[in-house]
């Protein structure tokens, strides 16, 4: 595969994967109970910081989402999300672990946010390498 072409499928690969955090905070922004399966009975709090951390998750896809267009020279912005979100994973994680096993929903949520989302960022440091030569 030439440099070119796997950097257009990392492209490709960092748009789906947005899709995930964007739909996902767009879901928690609209219908916060839902996602949680949790009643209304949740309160005015609970519901604002789900409300809130759901922003913060769209936020985040719109911001991988702005750095595909130039993802062969994104490495810095793109560590930076990547940490964020893997601390995001590492506390999904400590839940499962001392609470219990979540919903399918949730469980997609930790792949994405403990292996996708790194797999990513070593895929564009690697595109980042191979097409210097090129620029």
């Amino acid at each position: 595969m030439t440099p070119e072409v796997e950097r257009r499928c990392l492209q490709v690969a960092i748009l789906l994967a947005g899709i995930v955090p964007v739909t996902g905070g767009l879901a928690g922004i609209l219908a916060a109970s839902w996602l949680l399966e949790v009643d209304n009975s949740c309160g005015a709090s609970c519901d604002s910081h789900v409300r809130y951390l759901s922003g913060l998750l769209l936020g985040i896809g719109l911001v991988a989402w702005s750095l595909v267009p130039t993802v062969e020279r994104v490495g810095p912005p793109l560590r930076l999300l990547t940490g964020l979100v893997v601390i995001g994973g590492l506390a999904r994680l400590s839940s499962l672990l001392e609470v219990g096993v979540p919903s399918r929903l949730m469980i997609g949520g930790l792949l994405m946010e403990l292996v996708v989302t790194p797999a990513l960022c070593l895929w564009q440091s690697r595109i980042a390498r191979v097409t210097a030569p090129l620029r």
